[in-house]
């Protein structure tokens, strides 16, 4: 892998050579959840788990519960490596689904949901993209941190076929932005850092790829499951023109 500049406070400490003409990108990396793809609401995970109506005031209280129990010392602590192993992510999860006490006897149930392929949803621009990038040439992977392999929930949606690459945080042992993750996945698509842009939604895990010398798109928050991603901003920088 090419060396990176050694940096002070203010800059580079060693001069580099301008770069006339920008290394064209050969190739792109996604994040999964909350880029391609998100969870079904939370409304509908609970009342599925539940197996009940819920009306209104109960969900905005099961709600509320959820968003307390993000702060809780417990929760907080369990969220610590979530995505080193497998057990740690199951934990991490169940440990706040059960901070709220109707839910908790449900915890199992919640975590089930999230290995389920039919309980993703794929934005409404994610397909396009895909298809637009492979048919100009640029190699696909998908690195993310993850408690299980992805594959069989791109494959429920017909879209793992676009990718060469999957990288999962827990069968490495550790979490973006570790560089080792971006940089297995440059091997396995076969482009160097310098040629590959990672997009994904988190400011730190996904933007520290630029850490390890890739180029890194970080999109805003707030898309609506099935929603209009922007994902149509990757065809731009890859320089794709847009059908």
């Amino acid at each position: 892998m090419t060396r990176l500049p050694v940096c002070g406070p203010e800059g580079p400490l060693r001069t580099t050579p301008p770069v006339r003409d920008p290394v064209p990108v050969r190739a792109v990396l996604f994040d999964f959840g909350g880029t391609l793809l998100q969870m079904a609401t939370y409304e509908d995970r609970i009342r599925a788990a539940l197996g009940r109506p819920v009306d209104e005031a109960e969900m905005a209280g099961l709600l509320d519960g959820l968003e307390a129990g993000l702060a809780h010392p417990v929760v907080v602590e369990a969220q610590r490596g979530r995505d080193v192993s497998s057990g740690a992510h199951r934990h991490a999860f169940t440990t706040w689904y059960a901070s709220v006490p109707v839910l908790a006897p449900y915890a199992g149930a919640l975590y089930a949901q999230l290995r389920s392929p039919g309980h993703w949803v794929p934005y409404a621009d994610t397909a396009s993209t895909l298809a637009r990038l492979t048919d100009a040439g640029i190699a696909l992977g998908v690195v993310s941190d993850v408690g299980w392999d992805l594959r069989e929930t791109f494959a429920h949606h017909g879209l793992d076929g676009y990718f060469s690459a999957w990288v999962h945080s827990y069968a490495y042992g550790t979490e973006k932005p570790d560089p080792r993750l971006f940089e297995q996945a440059c091997r396995e698509v076969g482009a160097g850092p310098g040629e590959t842009l990672m997009v994904g939604d988190h400011p730190a895990k996904d933007g520290g790829a630029a850490g390890a010398g890739l180029r890194s798109y970080v999109l805003p928050a707030g898309a609506a499951p099935g929603g209009h991603r922007g994902l149509d901003a990757v065809l731009r920088l890859v320089g794709v023109a847009e059908a």
